[in-house]
């Protein structure tokens, strides 16, 4: 059984269960997504490891507090868990920055690099719903919208009738909208 289909079982058992089972909950999750989370956050808070450390402990807490309504999809699972990340660190921020100073001011020659956090995130996203899309759905969209190529070009290519490229474009977006909607 996959990992993922690991993480849902414990998940769904947990609406059943006693307290005792909490923790087996936490450890799915950290096990399934603990290191992507870490990274993620580690990118998020400068590569401050204690509070990166922090940012995942509390998203896996507030997971576990809400896990009777959390979507089992694990794509949905990994989006909803980087975006409290996100916002854990963001409220982070925003106590630090009502707090003195507590470390040396950065010389004014300093190089400032743009948060990229919610290309980031969104990227994450968008991945994990073209996960779940058939590969000749997916195929179909890389070629149409990654690739710039026209309905008759990813035919050709694909060695299939241009209408069978469109019914595979139509039916892909109508579940990456639902998968992201």
């Amino acid at each position: 059984m996959g990992r993922h289909n690991r993480t849902l079982r414990l998940m769904d058992d947990h609406e059943n269960e006693s307290d005792g089972h909490h923790e087996d909950l936490a450890k799915a999750l950290y096990q399934e997504f603990g290191g992507a989370l870490m990274g993620f956050a580690l990118r998020l808070t400068g590569n401050d490891r204690q509070w990166a450390e922090d940012v995942v402990q509390e998203t896996l807490i507030k997971a576990w507090r809400n896990a009777d309504k959390l979507d089992r999809r694990p794509a949905m699972l990994r989006a909803w868990l980087f975006t409290v990340a996100r916002r854990t660190v963001i409220d982070g921020w925003r106590s630090r920055s009502v707090r003195p100073q507590e470390l040396e001011e950065i010389g004014s020659d300093a190089i400032c690099v743009p948060d990229e956090s919610d290309k980031t995130l969104a990227a994450m996203i968008i991945y994990g719903a073209l996960q779940d899309l058939s590969p000749e759905q997916r195929e179909a969209v890389q070629q149409t919208y990654l690739k710039d190529r026209t309905v008759n070009e990813v035919a050709a290519t694909l060695g299939v009738p241009p209408g069978t490229v469109k019914s595979r474009i139509h039916h892909a977006v109508r579940a990456l909208r639902k998968a992201l909607g």
